[in-house]
């Protein structure tokens, strides 16, 4: 087959279905091509050696990267960000339908949610299928995190993306929930496949052991939490909670690794009620991000107390479960059905300080064999149903169902 990958983030910006995905789909025997942007995420800064012009087409390991203008934006305005995301669209249209060879199949990563859009555009343009991979469901991502509340807008957002559902051969969704709630907006369900996300596998792979005394964590009893720190995070109660904590148990400590729009007020947070037991580390590369988690006690994931996120499963999930640490689950619904499911750790309410406290302090006080078991089942749970090898499965199978009668006679000839 030929795909054609739509994405807006791909390597060397961090992306769960960037170029490992391309790459074992073109180790199964298959073309691939890409068209993305040019690297600006998560710091909405172009990365050192790239300049936007029309197009810069790349090869990494044997993948055709087509990098395509757009609007380099990430931070806290929503016109800047709709700038982002409309800019990448459309030059993503422009090029997909007039720039490259015709595909049996295209696949769009999506969010942001114009991706699958401009990827349906060009399928119409091409008469080709369409799967839409939908990790964000729009217009509740956008509400929920406070990106966009105006009712008109949504309303707008909302009908282009059940023009996308219709148009598109299928819909791929990371959780159950979400295939429940696109069923319930007159998505036929037999358009509807779950295939879940898997991790960065080889970048999170730590080779040798990690410092904790360079890291600050030796001697203590680390929470890590690594990834975007927003307002969807909703970590100040986390910051709340270490204060109670540090009281019952001095040793353990909150390590938060990354960036996002809220790390300053955190920071101020953390400064302003004097909480001891709590750290900041930047922004790294996935590798060194592996270090950290393999340096943790317990890892943990916490969300908003939002509906929306009753039927999210946190892509950071996955990592965590495959380097093999336990797991606090600060999520309702799904996302703490799968840790339940996997025995792989424990489960707190989300913007709840006491739950938070009470399980924190518990899990430090389980014997370190007890963290490990969950761990490893954490592992094992991954392996079965989470990697990228049964992913990649998942979606060739997928991609050859809608690649059709074209590709049964290429392949035949």
């Amino acid at each position: 087959m030929r795909i054609l990958l739509i994405a807006q983030w791909f390597d060397p910006e961090p992306t769960f279905k960037g170029l490992p995905f391309a790459k074992a789909l073109r180790n199964a025997g298959h073309e691939i091509e890409v068209i993305t942007g040019f690297p600006n995420y998560p710091g909405g800064k172009l990365y050192p050696g790239y300049r936007i012009k029309w197009l810069q087409k790349d090869e990494i390991d044997g993948i055709c990267v087509n990098r395509v203008p757009l609007y380099p934006s990430h931070d806290s305005s929503a016109i800047r960000r709709v700038l982002n995301y409309l800019s990448f669209a459309i030059s993503a249209c422009l090029f997909g339908t007039f720039g490259v060879r015709k595909a049996h199949v295209i696949y769009a990563y999506h969010p942001p949610m114009p991706v699958g859009l401009a990827a349906v555009v060009v399928g119409l343009f091409r008469r080709t299928p369409v799967v839409v991979d939908i990790n964000d469901l729009w217009p509740d991502t956008l509400e929920a995190s406070g990106m966009i509340r105006n009712r008109l807008v949504l309303g707008i957002v909302g009908r282009l993306c059940a023009w996308m559902y219709a148009r598109a051969s299928r819909i791929v969704v990371v959780t159950p929930g979400f295939r429940r709630r696109l069923i319930e907006r007159g998505v036929p369900a037999a358009k509807i496949e779950i295939i879940y996300n898997w991790s960065n596998e080889q970048a999170l792979h730590l080779q040798g052991p990690p410092k904790l005394g360079d890291l600050g964590m030796d001697g203590r009893f680390n929470v890590v939490f690594a990834g975007n720190m927003g307002k969807a995070q909703a970590l100040d109660v986390v910051i709340r909670a270490a204060k109670s904590i540090y009281l019952a148990n001095p040793r353990i400590q909150f390590v938060f690794v990354g960036g996002g729009t809220e790390v300053d007020n955190l920071e101020r947070l953390a400064e302003e009620i004097q909480v001891s037991n709590v750290r900041f580390l930047p922004r790294m590369p996935m590798d060194e991000v592996g270090a950290v988690l393999a340096s943790a006690d317990v890892l943990l994931v916490h969300l908003k107390d939002d509906p929306l996120f009753e039927i999210t499963i946190p892509s950071k999930t996955q990592a965590y479960m495959g380097v093999g640490k336990p797991i606090l689950m600060a999520v309702r619904g799904d996302a703490a059905r799968l840790i339940n499911d996997a025995g792989a750790g424990r489960c707190a309410l989300p913007e709840n300080e006491e739950s938070l406290a009470e399980a924190v302090i518990a899990m430090a006080g389980l014997p370190s064999g007890v963290l490990t078991e969950m761990g490893k089942r954490g592992i094992e749970y991954y392996d079965r149903n989470l990697s990228l090898a049964v992913g990649t499965n998942k979606f060739l199978a997928l991609f050859t169902a809608v690649a059709g009668r074209s590709y049964g006679k290429h392949a035949q000839t």
